[in-house]
């Protein structure tokens, strides 16, 4: 893609080469594996390094190059320690601590995503190729779950619309489905009584958002397994169970998708799930969060309208009644 030079460009404003190179050969990548995965699975002898890694991520020894990014907040980080640690992945169990200590048996390689539903082409791409399709920002995003608690992460990746754009969606598609793995031999602590595999969407104009954010790594590392590696969507206007991991599928749809929480109990849980202090949860308020920072305990904050992104996101949902549409 070109862009022609205009006039009175701050040389602040102008893609270093580097940059334009990482871009450039990473697209290159892009669209040769995914012609070669459209005909069949890419040969492991072509590229072991891609499809045989270690099987247990090890984020604090794998670094990512990352840019700099404009979508970032100034608010005090959550220690990696303490992000790693205190998570919601039910795949691996249904305690915060659960998720941590189970994850180490998700194998991230070989790992492909399916791009199905209404697109100009279905086709099966490898997460490398995504990940290197253009260059990886680094943004810090305030984060903020259903359950009252709130972090600030560094998360690294870019645009969730750079993918999809690349995907081609028919005119007619409204809305992106996204699954996540699901695999009782690599999660023996696979909970029962939910409909795996775990499901989110989104409207198309929400995913096409700058904010929504494909995330392959956070603190500079790639993505622990515990945190959705190798390949997660972050949402940082949506309560965190929006913000679905370990992807291996999008679908695209003219119809509202299922997703596993609204189907689940949805009183509680709405497809939209916007970050609202005036819509209270059925069983407690949302007025208030509890920010996990490095104090010894958590802040107790007021929660902000969209998670303060209200200027980046407020438009989408105009004329819209947010207690019906929670």
């Amino acid at each position: 893609m070109l862009f022609r030079k205009g006039t009175g460009i701050a040389s602040s404003e102008i893609t270093p080469e580097s940059v334009f190179n990482q871009h450039t050969q990473g697209r290159r990548r892009f669209l040769a594996t995914a012609a070669t995965l459209g005909a069949g699975a890419l040969a492991a002898s072509r590229l072991p390094a891609i499809l045989n890694p270690q099987s247990t991520v090890l984020a604090e020894t794998q670094k990512l190059q990352t840019v700099e990014s404009k979508y970032t907040v100034p608010d005090v980080q959550t220690p990696f320690a303490k992000a790693t640690t205190y998570n919601n992945f039910y795949e691996f169990g249904t305690d915060k601590s659960d998720p941590a200590q189970n994850a180490h048996t998700l194998q991230t390689r070989p790992w492909t995503v399916q791009v199905d539903g209404m697109v100009a082409k279905p086709i099966t791409l490898d997460v490398d190729s995504i990940m290197h399709y253009r260059p990886i920002e680094n943004r810090v995003y305030r984060h903020r779950c259903v359950e009252r608690w709130s972090m600030v992460i560094p998360w690294d990746g870019y645009s969730l619309a750079e993918l999809i754009k690349f995907c081609q969606p028919l005119p007619g598609a409204k809305y992106v489905q996204f699954l996540s793995k699901v695999d009782k031999k690599q999660m023996p602590e696979l909970p029962g009584g939910y409909d795996w595999p775990y499901s989110e969407g989104l409207r198309m104009d929400e995913a096409m958002n700058p904010l929504a954010l494909l995330c392959f790594g956070c603190y500079g590392n790639v993505l622990p397994n515990q945190n959705g590696a190798p390949i997660r969507v972050i949402l940082p206007w949506k309560y965190g169970f929006k913000s679905i991991k370990s992807i291996v599928k999008l679908h695209f749809t003219d119809t509202q998708p299922r997703t596993l929480w609204n189907e689940l109990a949805s009183n509680e849980y709405g497809f939209y799930s916007n970050v609202n202090p005036n819509v209270d949860h059925p069983r407690w308020s949302q007025a208030t969060e509890r920010r996990i920072d490095a104090g010894f305990l958590p802040r107790t904050m007021p929660t902000t309208m969209f998670n303060g992104y209200q200027d980046q996101v407020a438009g989408m949902y105009t004329g819209m009644d947010l207690k019906k549409y929670f």
